[in-house]
């Protein structure tokens, strides 16, 4: 098995094994705290190029959902994620600044961050930084189960052809596509990706801005547990009446049927990814059928 791969499963099952039920621990250690000075070097990362730095923020045991892991790292310059495939479970790459090279089923093309490409169950998929400077990355993975699967397919994807409109989904936390969050004073936000998106039970990626002083109404949907990844600023948190601090870099699981509220603190807005997964298949239809009435 490739290096890469076998050492995030390493990671996985580590986390399943030492970790109490999440409903044991408190909020604050529920929270994955993104550390760089953690972060462990790896190479050939699914038969890519060069190395990368990885960590792991939350791994399967964060919700009761079939969110796998959310993995934090840094891709370093002509380095890449080679191209593989899940049959079991999909993902989505993320980067947080600069521009990378994502490839979908062999097509390739250069998209700006902060940016995302959803990476759906059964099409291979691979990321490229093509650059002279370190790539900040975040990866999500949810399954059909808890287990993750992986199949390699020996492509760097270096010197890839590369189409000038891409041929996949995309999405960009563009701030200026923000609108006003109802029920709620200096909120902005938008669903970015909606359910049409996934196969697996993933829901839902929303783009959310606290502006200074900024609090967001408590919020719950039906039959979803969330993860809320602080791409800046920072902030607190309040999930089912449990209260933590926030900032860059940290990833929030939110339980099925638990409430959330968030409030801004500091001079900078509070920038936030969040991640919708279903109980179920079930449940997913009823929020897609539930959003569609609403429009």
């Amino acid at each position: 098995m490739e290096r890469g791969a076998a050492m995030i499963r390493l990671a996985m099952g580590a986390a399943l094994l030492m970790a109490l039920p999440a409903s044991a621990q408190t909020l604050e250690a529920r929270i994955g705290r993104y550390d760089p000075a953690k972060a462990r070097e790896l190479s050939a990362v699914h038969g890519g190029a060069g190395t990368m730095r990885f960590a792991g923020l939350l791994g399967p045991e964060a919700l009761s959902t079939n969110l796998i892991f959310v993995h934090r790292g840094v891709i370093a310059p002509k380095s890449s994620i080679g191209q593989h495939f899940h049959n079991q479970c999909e993902e989505m790459f993320v980067i947080l600044d600069g521009e990378a090279q994502f490839t979908i089923d062999g097509r390739t093309s250069t998209i700006k961050g902060p940016a995302a490409v959803p990476d759906r169950m059964g099409h291979s998929h691979a990321i490229y930084n093509p650059t002279d400077k370190p790539l900040q990355w975040l990866n999500i993975n949810v399954g059909v189960t808890k287990s993750y699967d992986n199949f390699d397919l020996g492509d760097t994807r270096e010197g890839a052809a590369l189409d000038r409109v891409p041929q996949f989904v995309s999405m960009r936390f563009d701030r200026a596509l923000l609108k006003p969050v109802e029920g709620s004073t200096g909120v902005l936000g938008r669903r970015a990706l909606g359910p049409e998106i996934f196969s697996t039970t993933w829901t839902y990626v929303d783009h959310l801005l606290l502006q200074p002083g900024a609090r967001s109404a408590p919020a719950a949907a039906p039959g979803m547990s969330e993860m809320l990844y602080v791409m800046s600023g920072a902030g607190e948190i309040e999930v089912a009446g449990e209260r933590a601090a926030i900032r860059e870099g940290d990833a929030i699981p939110v339980e099925v049927g638990q409430a959330r509220a968030i409030r801004q603190t500091g001079d900078a807005p509070l920038e936030l990814m969040v991640v919708g997964v279903a109980r179920d298949q079930a449940a997913k239809a009823a929020f897609a059928a539930a959003a569609r009435a609403r429009r």
